[in-house]
């Protein structure tokens, strides 16, 4: 990495400069650079002058950056304090010039500011982030369903419990959907919160510059008692072979259940179509029920697996006092922090009834940078598997197992939007 080009301006936008921003941004992107006016009000309806950077040579943008507030669940189901980052572009002819880590470290030395727990974003690309104190901690999970192969029954039309299926409209969506959703989010570690706008803009109540729009289908499940426990959102291709035989495609757009009968009974659902051969799952977590919930499990093939959600800690002692741990034990573990924003050594002590985190000069017993800390956060990922990659360090013989046992989760981190 070159070092920062101090001639460059790196600031938030003024209200005049969003247009110029957006074209920076669209630049970065490869879209076509000009901001019509649809888009230009749209954006202008969200976006934070405060907290939108942007890096100006010669009074033109040529590097793009935003954050925005959020809030996270944490394993156990603690709503954490997030700033998450998005829009982040540089254009090409102001590459390696130090623009990113500028408008990073002022990001994110204003959240640490600000009392945010952890930074969060989606990578475009998997090399950029780490250096940054970034560590993946979601992973998502994309399927393809062969319906004719799932052994699904084809005449099934309705729960059997008594429960039941209903086509809803988007105004319906945009009344059941926020309640439904944040009772997920208090039992999903990873789901990160849906303000206002993203109901408005997945329903087609707001329609942004550039995106097209088709409607999707709505299936709510709602058990017994009445009780909304299920959302699906779907489309349809209408393809038909050239021998005249269907061979749809239902892509759902979003699957959203507090429970695994509301769960199956909306896979069943899409799975059940008539004309539909094929189901794209949209993005799930690895250890989702999916598959499984087929009589033929092999059915499901999956065709992208990838890293998803970033983490970032910002304040080591709050974010491992937010989360649960299905252990008991104790352990000190250093942390470095290029940034100097979370490093320090930590005494971690946790039991099912709670945990207690703070700063200590005992001698540590595990080492890792910030950057695996925020990859563990969630739970996902093997702390003897980091070992072994030379990315955590024993500082003491079984360690790493020791960390494993309190950290890891008897089910996977899932966050099932972009940002």
């Amino acid at each position: 990495m070159t070092s920062p080009a101090p001639d460059l301006a790196v600031r938030p936008v003024t209200e005049p400069e969003i247009p110029d921003w957006i074209r920076a941004l669209n630049t970065g992107f490869l879209r076509t650079p000009t901001v019509d006016e649809a888009e230009l009000v749209d954006r202008s309806s969200y976006l934070d002058p405060t907290r939108t950077l942007g890096a100006f040579d010669a009074g033109r943008c040529v590097a793009t950056f935003r954050s925005f507030p959020q809030e996270i669940t944490a394993v156990g189901g603690a709503l954490v304090p997030a700033d998450a980052i998005t829009n982040v572009s540089v254009t090409a002819t102001h590459r390696r010039r130090g623009l990113l880590t500028r408008m990073m470290s002022r990001d994110l030395a204003a959240a640490k500011e600000r009392g945010d727990v952890v930074a969060t974003l989606i990578a475009a690309e998997y090399r950029i982030y780490g250096r940054y104190g970034f560590g993946p901690a979601v992973t998502a999970t994309h399927w393809d369903i062969d319906v004719q192969r799932a052994g699904l029954d084809p005449r099934w039309s309705a729960p059997e419990d008594g429960a039941r299926i209903d086509l809803v409209d988007a105004e319906d969506v945009r009344k059941l959907g926020p309640e439904l959703h944040e009772r997920l989010r208090r039992l999903q570690p990873g789901v990160i919160n849906r303000d206002d706008r993203w109901w408005q803009v997945t329903t087609g109540a707001v329609r942004p510059g550039r995106v097209s729009w088709t409607e999707p289908f709505y299936a709510v499940y709602r058990a017994v008692g009445g009780e909304v426990e299920g959302l699906a959102a779907y489309y349809c291709d209408g393809a038909w072979t050239d021998a005249k035989q269907p061979g749809d495609t239902a892509t759902v757009k979003d699957l959203i259940a507090t429970t695994p009968a509301a769960e199956r009974a909306l896979w069943q659902h899409v799975c059940s179509l008539d004309w539909v051969t094929k189901v794209k799952s949209g993005w799930r977590s690895p250890d989702d029920l999916l598959p499984h919930f087929l009589p033929d499990p092999r059915a499901a093939t999956i065709t992208t697996q990838a890293d998803w959600l970033w983490v970032r800690i910002l304040d080591v002692v709050r974010a491992m006092e937010a989360r649960s741990y299905e252990g008991e034990g104790s352990l000190v573990f250093e942390v470095t922090d290029g940034a100097g924003l979370a490093g320090g050594r930590y005494r971690l002590t946790a039991s099912a009834q709670g945990a207690s985190c703070a700063p200590t000069t005992e001698g540590a017993e595990l080492t890792l940078d910030v950057r695996e800390l925020g990859a563990l956060w969630l739970g996902d990922v093997s702390v003897p598997r980091l070992a072994a990659l030379g990315r955590v360090r024993e500082e003491r013989a079984g360690a790493a197992r020791v960390a494993d046992a309190l950290l890891r989760t008897s089910r996977r981190p899932w966050c099932p939007d972009i940002f």
